[in-house]
């Protein structure tokens, strides 16, 4: 069994003297580990490090066994490493994506989007939007999309400003009446593609959240997100203060 495609590094973690168990993504084999030999070395090490695009050849004697990668380097994304928040963003991506992602299914979309995510982190300083954005297509990929395009009361496009924390769906102020301290807020910039500012993206990612832990966690069997997330919410609560 072989095949190759470029993907990106997820997680890693030491096999054995020297070698290492990686974790990939890429668009037509999703989430797919393979052993790099090496790959705990002096050489291969800093080639595969999470968030890190390589080329990648699997094989394997059968298609359920684990299998070995052999890995080109196509980009490294090194430069996160000077921006604090930018690698807080990076390990947020790798680490949901490690976490949520079935084996070996095919993600093209969601792929593209986490590649154009990955690549904006250093070059965009508006990325925490894109964030964001990232997170809304995470949901979606994963069978969990929100319905923010109508209220589910009154069945209106108008003034949409809250989204029900059960039904993911819009509610607007009409809509919620007495119920709105009960609803979650839905800031502008889930629902267009324009600026935003911290709050708003901060509200935003309070809103992803939510349903990140209440929809999709449980699917995964309870498995708390990993605390790679919480500790970029935490630098961007930070830095709007």
């Amino acid at each position: 069994m072989e095949w190759s495609e470029e993907g990106v590094v997820l997680a890693v973690r030491r096999h054995g003297e020297g070698n290492a168990i990686v974790e990939a993504m890429t668009p037509a084999h999703g989430r797919h580990a393979g052993v790099v030999r090496g790959g705990g070395g002096r050489r291969l090490g800093p080639l595969i490090q999470p968030g890190a695009q390589l080329s990648f050849t699997w094989r394997a004697r059968l298609e359920d066994h684990l299998g070995a990668f052999t890995v080109e380097p196509v980009r490294s994304r090194a430069g996160a490493l000077g921006d604090p928040l930018a690698l807080a963003g990076l390990a947020s991506v790798t680490a949901l994506l490690a976490h949520v992602l079935p084996e070996r299914e095919a993600q093209p979309r969601l792929y593209a989007v986490s590649i154009d995510l990955l690549d904006r982190l250093i070059v965009d300083p508006d990325w925490p939007l894109f964030y964001l954005r990232w997170e809304l297509a995470l949901l979606e990929e994963m069978g969990f999309g929100l319905d923010l395009g109508r209220c589910a009361v009154t069945g209106g496009q108008d003034d949409l400003a809250y989204v029900s924390p059960r039904s993911g769906r819009a509610v607007s102020r009409e809509g919620a009446g007495d119920w709105a301290s009960r609803l979650l807020p839905l800031p502008p910039c889930l629902l267009s593609g324009g600026p935003a500012g911290e709050a708003q993206i901060l509200e935003g990612l309070a809103v992803t959240g939510h349903f990140l832990e209440t929809w999709l966690a449980p699917a995964l069997g309870e498995r708390p997100l990993p605390p790679a997330r919480g500790r970029l919410m935490s630098r961007l609560e930070r830095r709007s203060r």
